[in-house]
C-alpha cells in the first residue's frame, strides 16, 4: 500500500509564500504522477497543479497559473508546490494524488480526481487578507 503525506502547510499573510511536499512511501511503482487539489470550505475539491513522472507534462489550474510552481524529486520520492503571491481564495486544505499509470497527457486527465489511485490526508493553508 502506498501513502502519501503532506507538510508545509499553515497561516500566511496575503502575498506570501509556502512550500508544499508530498512524501511517497509504502509500495513502489516504476513511475507516477504526482497531481495537487485543494478543497475550500463549502466547496468541491478542484485541481490546482500536475506533474508526470519525467516532469515533461506540467498542468496548472488558471487560478494558479504564473504563482505556483509544482516540482518533483524522483530520487527522494517528493513532490512539491511553490506557492508565491498567496490570495485569501487560496485558503484550503491542500491534498496531493499520485496516478501509478502515469499516462495521462492532456489537461482533462490531469485536472479529474478519477485519475489518480491514491490520496494524501490534505494539509492546511490558510492566507490571511
Amino acid at each position: 500500500q502506498v501513502q502519501l503525506v503532506e507538510s508545509g502547510g499553515g497561516l500566511v499573510q496575503a502575498g506570501g509564500s509556502l512550500r508544499l511536499s508530498c512524501a511517497v512511501s509504502g509500495r513502489t511503482f516504476s513511475r507516477y504522477a504526482v497531481g495537487w487539489f485543494r478543497q475550500a470550505p463549502g466547496k468541491e475539491r478542484a485541481f490546482v497543479a500536475a506533474i508526470s513522472w519525467y516532469g515533461d507534462n506540467i498542468y496548472y489550474a488558471d487560478s494558479v497559473k504564473g504563482r505556483f510552481t509544482i516540482s518533483r524529486d524522483n530520487a527522494k520520492n517528493t513532490g512539491f508546490l511553490q506557492m508565491n503571491s498567496l490570495k485569501p481564495q487560496d485558503t484550503a486544505v491542500y491534498y496531493c494524488a499520485l496516478d501509478p499509470a502515469d499516462y495521462c497527457s492532456t489537461y482533462g486527465c490531469y485536472a479529474s480526481s478519477l485519475t489518480y489511485k491514491a490520496w494524501g490526508q490534505g494539509t492546511q493553508v490558510t492566507v490571511s487578507s
